[in-house]
């Protein structure tokens, strides 16, 4: 087992293969490495692949104080400039591409895999923002309403343990990170992207793909169809072969 300190946190890390590219694996809220162990096996005879627990997240210490979003992307960028690694190659799910998206919006990025990506705020009609906005303290009410639909999402899904048994700061950083929109970034995010999205996924619904791939000047989406959130967990046969071919194929 292997650990690093970076932004005085504790992290733990495993760190395979020995190819000239390096691939990150960045897993969803309330997941850990074994999420990303497929992939991390599968990639490992061509590239240097690097699988962590974020933050708060399985062997890793929890943040001393309630990161927001951008903490976690400057602790990313620390992490790569301790490993030495440039122009990675990222793959990531869910709360991860909330950190991927982020970095590829201003640092060079070989490629980029999104899967049930997070990142956007959720669409709401008209009517529900009269009746909210209706009250004296909206915005908290906003903020209340969005995170407990985000925890009941949270609970029909894998991870869902880890959400529960959260302290205080985890919780904070939770509220922070589900309230923070990127869609305003989109548009930087200039590398090659594969999009694999879900289209029965109520977490992140598959809009939330079509918009990245509209938005991203260099992205492209592919639909498992009557799969959720954990689409490539549960076809992971199949994420594999297709990233296979967006990466290059085996030789």
């Amino acid at each position: 087992m292997s650990y690093i300190t970076v932004k005085d946190v504790k992290t733990y890390y495993q760190k395979t293969g020995d190819g000239k590219d390096a691939v990150i694996l960045l897993h969803g809220w309330g997941q850990n490495t074994q999420m990303m162990d497929p992939i991390q096996e599968h990639l490992s005879d061509r590239y240097t692949v690097y699988n962590m627990d974020l933050p708060g997240h399985g062997q890793s210490e929890e943040p001393k104080y309630g990161w927001s979003i951008y903490d976690y992307e400057e602790f990313l960028e620390l992490f790569l400039k301790e490993m030495q690694v440039e122009n990675p190659i990222l793959i990531c799910h869910s709360f991860g591409c909330r950190i991927a998206l982020i970095y590829a919006s201003k640092r060079p990025v070989k490629k980029m895999v999104i899967t049930g990506g997070a990142g956007i705020k959720e669409k709401h009609g008209a009517d529900y923002y009269a009746r909210v906005y209706s009250y004296k303290a909206a915005k908290k009410v906003l903020t209340l309403l969005h995170l407990e639909k985000t925890k009941q999402k949270l609970m029909q899904n894998a991870g869902s343990s880890d959400y529960r048994n959260t302290s205080g700061v985890m919780r904070e950083i939770f509220v922070k990170v589900v309230n923070e929109d990127l869609s305003s970034l989109l548009p930087q995010v200039k590398c090659e992207t594969l999009l694999v999205w879900g289209d029965k996924d109520e977490m992140t619904p598959l809009y939330m793909g079509k918009m990245m791939e509209e938005k991203m000047p260099n992205a492209g989406l592919a639909v498992f169809e009557g799969d959720d959130h954990f689409a490539y967990w549960h076809q992971m046969t199949r994420f594999l072969a297709v990233i296979d071919i967006f990466l290059g194929a085996k030789e």
